[in-house]
């Protein structure tokens, strides 16, 4: 078989199945599947999951640090009646995650944006 008939028979997908050939076809297919995505960077995220309710906080676990328990508090942007600056924000976080977690130390809090860049909500780590 030519060199010239065996990458027609590549590109076409004719090489009969069992055939030499079609084991590396079907093997290049697999290792681009499975190989690609480590090097090839498709620039997805995850969608953030934001509370859908404005009394909702979301809460997860982050483990613990020493005697101290972490969380993570999940507000939406909304909740924060209008917090602009740094103190705002830290203010308005503890006015609504206290009520549901007692007397706790706000640790550090990030934004969490949608998929257009916009704030929806702000995750902030809490020390119990």
């Amino acid at each position: 078989m030519s060199l010239g008939k065996t990458l027609k028979g590549y590109f076409w997908w004719t090489h009969p199945r069992g055939n030499v050939h079609y084991d590396v076809m079907v093997t290049a297919i697999l290792l681009f599947l499975f190989v690609s995505p480590r090097f090839i960077d498709f620039k997805d995220k995850p969608v953030p999951v934001v509370p859908i309710h404005s009394s909702e906080v979301l809460v997860r676990s982050a483990g613990t640090s020493g005697d101290d328990t972490r969380f993570v508090y999940e507000v939406r942007v909304e909740d924060l009646n209008n917090a602009q600056t740094d103190a705002e924000i830290k203010a308005a976080l503890l006015r609504i995650i206290q009520p549901i977690a007692g007397d706790v130390t706000l640790v550090r809090y990030q934004s969490v944006t949608d998929t257009k860049g916009h704030i929806v909500a702000y995750d902030a780590t809490i020390l119990r």
